[in-house]
């Protein structure tokens, strides 16, 4: 009966890698970008990924698999009719008379192109902005909407999604301490649907239990040196990921998506494979250089999030500090499940190295992927 709850508790950390999606950092995004006057005219702009238009209004016309310019311009005005479905605006409770352009240009950003559509609206004078938006969500239900509105005083970001299709917006509140709340909730929500962060993790902490001899994994029966093996390597881990994710977002480096990417899932294939058969077994200057690309990969995701431009490192420490809790989540509930899986011989033997193995075949499939 012990051995059977022991095994039921692995499952408990195996659900962690499998209940999640298997998700790229590229994610589908939208930008509206909206400034609201004093005589309460809104003038702004939805960006909507390529991508996302040919998802939702079949754009590629001759169907060979390539979006031409005049492929989009000759879908302008559905595509207006589309946004002037999906995106209500109201001031106190009031509907704002709303006027959307055709698309009138293309721009690059997040290794995407997005289509870029004006529009304007005529609010009250004063009252809270009420927000709804709906496009997308019918064909994508991971897609986002980064929404940052501004008066010629304060400037406030929010992200909607499938479950928070709506916002409330009183610019008069404090922007920054509303920014703050919203990007470290995001950086919760996005270590925990990185799957890539999430397994490394996992497989760092799967020998963290044990201790390595006469060439055999060993139940480390000291609960004092699990924990300062635990704490080594997730501070060296944190430190790594915060020192890249905040120099990227400020623009000090500039790396290749496509090659963090390949190098993360290199990370988690080495992490796995180490703790079949060791070739490391101090593992904090190995995880810290491997942090250091994780750090990169959370930088694509703020990127494509948008950081508002007068709160631009408040965004990034507050979605870094978000990351932390997240990641500080996940070791709170793994951690004592594997104190408790260690004391089995099953485990050691059979239950962590399968895991392992496990996380080396998805780790493979990633780096063949984005290789």
């Amino acid at each position: 009966m012990k051995n059977n709850n022991m095994i039921k508790s692995l499952f408990m950390v195996l659900g962690l890698m499998i209940s999640l999606p298997s998700l790229s950092h590229q994610l589908s995004t939208a930008y509206i970008i909206a400034n609201l006057d004093d005589t309460g005219r809104i003038q702004g702009e939805w960006q909507v990924g390529l991508t996302d238009l040919e998802l939702v209004l079949g754009l590629d016309a001759d169907q060979n698999g390539q979006l031409t310019w005049g492929e989009v311009i000759a879908r302008r005005v559905d595509i207006a009719s589309y946004l002037a479905e999906h995106l209500k605006v109201q001031r106190d409770g009031l509907a704002c008379a709303t006027q959307f352009a055709g698309i009138e240009r293309l721009e690059d950003h997040a290794d995407s192109v997005f289509a870029v559509t004006d529009f304007s609206a005529q609010c009250p004078l004063a009252g809270v902005l009420s927000v709804q938006y709906s496009a997308v969500f019918a064909k994508d239900d991971s897609h986002e909407v980064v929404v940052n509105i501004s008066d010629d005083e304060n400037t406030q970001s929010f992200v909607l999604d499938n479950a928070q299709r709506h916002i409330e917006v009183n610019l008069a509140d404090g922007s920054a301490w509303v920014t703050f709340k919203e990007f470290v909730y995001q950086g919760i929500i996005h270590i925990w649907i990185g799957t890539d962060h999430i397994l490394f993790l996992l497989a760092l902490l799967l020998p963290c239990v044990l201790l390595r001899e006469d060439g055999q994994w060993q139940r480390n029966p000291l609960l004092k040196n699990v924990l300062s093996t635990t704490v080594w390597i997730i501070s060296a881990f944190t430190l790594a990921h915060s020192v890249t994710l905040t120099a990227t977002a400020l623009g000090w480096i500039v790396p290749s998506s496509r090659w963090v990417e390949f190098g993360i899932a290199v990370s988690v294939l080495f992490a796995a494979l180490n703790n079949v058969k060791p070739l490391i077994l101090r593992l904090g200057w190995v995880t810290f250089a491997f942090g250091l690309l994780h750090g990169m990969g959370f930088a694509g995701v703020l990127g494509e999030l948008g950081l508002p431009g007068d709160q631009k490192l408040l965004s990034i420490l507050a979605f870094n500090l978000g990351v932390e809790i997240g990641q500080l989540a996940i070791v709170l509930v793994a951690l004592p499940v594997l104190i408790l899986l260690a004391k089995t011989v099953l485990y050691r033997r059979w239950l962590m190295p399968a895991a392992s193995v496990g996380i080396a075949l998805v780790a493979l499939n990633w780096a063949l992927e984005r290789f």
